[in-house]
């Protein structure tokens, strides 16, 4: 098992994040929940969004699941803090 790459919201704007194939990217949302952000990923075939959540005792912090090798363009939005959105690239490498 590959341990995922963990990076907080803060670090994100006009970030690279490069992650391997088979390694899970992590967003750490800090005080904000982790429901709160949404995500538009430019080549939806390199990366996909997965959706933060709480399920029962359990909090799941938000991330994206490589797909493909390559390199594409994410916008994450938080709808209920007023932030400006954060713009950054993945890099998926084989």
């Amino acid at each position: 098992v590959v341990a995922p790459v963990t990076v907080s919201v803060s670090d994100l704007q006009d970030a690279t994040v490069e992650v391997a194939l088979n390694q899970f990217l992590n967003i750490t949302t800090g005080d904000l929940a982790v429901d709160s952000y949404t995500a538009e990923v430019s080549d939806p075939a390199i990366v996909e969004f997965v959706q933060g959540r709480v399920d029962g005792g359990a909090t799941f912090d938000p991330g994206f699941k490589p797909i493909a090798v390559g390199e594409t363009r994410v916008t994450m939005t938080n709808d209920q803090s007023g932030i400006q959105p954060l713009t950054f690239t993945i890099r998926v490498k084989g």
